[in-house]
């Protein structure tokens, strides 16, 4: 029956995720902004309710470890998979202002985590300096969304309502195959013997990270590939200042040595998502391919470890 249900759930993800970027992208006409804002706000926020729904729920039970875990995890296979496999699939151009504002404050706020987890816990004051960190962002995002309207697009072809009931009807389909899926696959790896702390760092990261893979793939697509990309570096800066921070504001977080080593990982992984970004400023095909092979060697190095 786990694997009815496996199927199903990635038929939630994939019809979610396509009517998910048709609305986003339809918004995104209608407002005369570009898809990238949306990617790096409504889309980013929306395809991680699933790692939210996680971390927050176990800051609430008090079992709030797997918060920094589902997080990291997430965020090394937003970085290398879904940016990955995207350029793997269609080498794209890299929009500028994710260059010069988004990835430089991803890789800021992944070292500012690094130095947050060396005592070994994630306070309440720590959860609160995410927090203001999230406000500051998204105060930045909305003040770029008005400085870079975008006069010449042509007029929304999807009226307001039904964009907002795509946007909104295709985050629920995700968010239940996410759910179908993280819980179907995790009782097929249990079941084969596969140990709980392998399945939560990475069937559960990984599955909590598929409504960004499934939306920026069909992003990509569709010629989005802004909101792709916009999609994965959003999500991965609405995971740590909003998830991480709303979970140690709760309740703080016992930090393992493990995790401030898959910290220090995850700030080379974003810095290697920049280079390649930056160089001739688009992602080849062969950085693709090289981004998901490293998570290969990631999941592989989990194992032995």
């Amino acid at each position: 029956m786990d694997y009815a249900w496996l199927i199903l759930g990635f038929i939630l993800l994939i019809k979610g995720a396509d009517f998910f970027v048709d609305g986003s992208s339809a918004l995104a006409r209608l407002l005369k902004v570009p898809p990238v804002i949306i990617g790096l706000t409504i889309v980013a926020m929306g395809t991680s309710a699933p790692e939210a729904a996680v971390s927050i729920t176990a800051g609430l039970s008090g079992n709030n470890a797997i918060a920094i875990s589902n997080v990291l995890g997430s965020n090394m296979f937003n970085s290398l998979v879904v940016v990955g496999v995207c350029g793997a699939m269609l080498a794209f151009k890299s929009d500028k202002d994710i260059l010069k504002r988004d990835m430089p404050i991803n890789i800021a706020i992944s070292i500012l985590l690094t130095l947050l987890l060396i005592d070994r816990e994630l306070s309440r004051f720590d959860g609160i300096l995410l927090l203001v960190g999230m406000v500051l962002f998204i105060t930045k995002m909305i003040s770029a969304a008005k400085n870079d309207r975008v006069e010449d697009e042509a007029s929304a072809d999807v009226p307001l309502i039904r964009s907002l009931l795509f946007i909104v009807g295709g985050i629920a389909a995700i968010i239940a195959g996410g759910q179908l899926t993280v819980d179907s696959a995790s009782n097929i790896a249990l079941a084969l013997g596969l140990s709980q702390t392998f399945v939560g760092l990475t069937i559960v990261a990984i599955g909590t990270s598929l409504p960004e893979l499934v939306t920026s793939i069909v992003a990509t697509k569709k010629g989005e590939s802004g909101l792709a990309l916009g999609n994965a570096i959003g999500s991965n800066i609405f995971n740590i200042l909003f998830i991480l921070g709303a979970s140690s504001a709760i309740h703080p977080i016992t930090v393992e040595v493990v995790s401030i080593v898959d910290a220090v990982m995850l700030i080379g992984t974003s810095m290697m998502l920049y280079i390649f970004a930056k160089t001739k400023n688009e992602v080849s095909r062969t950085e693709g391919l090289l981004m998901v092979a490293s998570y290969i060697g990631y999941t592989i190095y989990l194992l032995m470890r």
